[in-house]
Formats: C-alpha cells, structure tokens, sequence
C-alpha cells in the first residue's frame, strides 16, 4: 500500500493522539483529555467494568476511581487505523497492568475501537469503546464505582 505525504501525517498524528492518551491516562492528568477527545465524545469503558459517557462524564469517572491504583500502564500496539479524508476509525491493542495496594498486579487486555475526526485543534476521537480480552489476577470482589 502505499501512501500521500497527507496519509503519512494523518497517521503519525493519529498515533501520537493515541500514545499522547495512555500518557495522561499513566500521570493521572485527566484535565488534559480535552486535548485527546472532541468536546462531542462518547466514551464507553463499561466492558471493563468502567464507565461510559460524555468526555466531561468520564473524566469525572477517572478522577474517583484512578486514586485507588498505586501505578498504571497502558502499553498499546497492533495499531490499525483506517482513514478516509477528515475521518477515520483505528483498533488499538492494549495492555494494563494495574497495581492496588495489599494486591498483587493484576492485567487487562482490551482492545480500543476509535473513531476520529480531523478539527482546527489537529484529529481528536470522537468515540471510544473498549473491547474485552481478558483479565488476569484481578482482585476478588473489586468494583469500580
């Protein structure tokens, strides 16, 4: 396949969106989300026992329930993104191995299913819904509010 010079950028900027978020997401700087997501987001974390909603709804979400882990990390790859001219939809692999105090690690294995927009601000998603894998070690009895 080969790709315009435009393709190329698309893709480079729709790749360091989504590292850009698991950065934010590992520093706990949620505020920045807004950078991320379109002011019109939907975002639906419920296959892994989080939340879904809007992008103000969900960083709420994360403000009250990432505390609880001393450390996260959300490695993704297999990055398939597919453009077609101001849009696009990616599925994105990720692992997150998660750590609770008293706990031991325990992972996650989802996948993101995006969809994107180019805006005046540079490409944001504009929906994001994950898809479960698996979960491994997960702490007994652990709900997310």
């Amino acid at each position: 396949m080969t790709l315009s010079v435009q393709e190329m950028s698309d893709r480079f900027e729709i790749l360091d969106l989504v590292s850009n978020y698991c950065d934010i997401i590992d520093q706990g700087r949620f505020s920045e989300l807004t950078d991320i997501f379109s002011q019109d987001a939907f975002i639906d974390y419920s296959a892994m026992g989080g939340a879904k909603g809007s992008l103000n709804e969900i960083i709420t979400f994360l403000k009250n329930v990432m505390p609880m882990f001393l450390s996260t990390q959300h490695m993704i790859s297999n990055q398939q993104i597919r453009i077609d001219g101001d849009t696009a939809t990616g599925r994105i692999m990720c692992f997150n191995p998660m750590e609770i105090s008293g706990n031991p690690v325990f992972f996650l294995g989802l996948w993101y299913i995006d969809e994107y927009r180019r805006t005046d601000e540079g490409w944001r998603i504009t929906k994001r819904v994950e898809e479960k894998g698996y979960q491994y070690n997960t702490p007994e009895g652990m709900e997310l509010p």
